[in-house]
């Protein structure tokens, strides 16, 4: 059985769905144990699907690509 979730985030500009997309760009070349991360922009708008093997798997990497977005945000905020 696979598991997918997606999540959908809405900015301002492309630039910003982009910056974001850029900052995250590593860690989807690093791939996590039993996952598969793809990301998408569209105009506006970013969005995240993780498909994994197994509920745990699903959660944890949900988990960090989400830190991982907030953390970009913050330091955008700052910058």
């Amino acid at each position: 059985m696979t598991f997918k979730a997606m999540f959908k985030f809405f900015f301002l500009s492309t630039s910003d769905a982009t910056v974001i997309a850029q900052s995250l760009s590593p860690e989807i070349q690093h791939k996590i144990p039993k996952s598969t991360v793809i990301f998408t922009i569209d105009k506006k708008t970013f969005t995240l699907t993780i498909q994994s093997e197994d509920l745990s798997s699903l959660r944890a990497a949900c988990n960090s690509y989400l830190r991982w977005i907030q953390t970009a945000l913050s330091v955008k905020q700052l910058v």
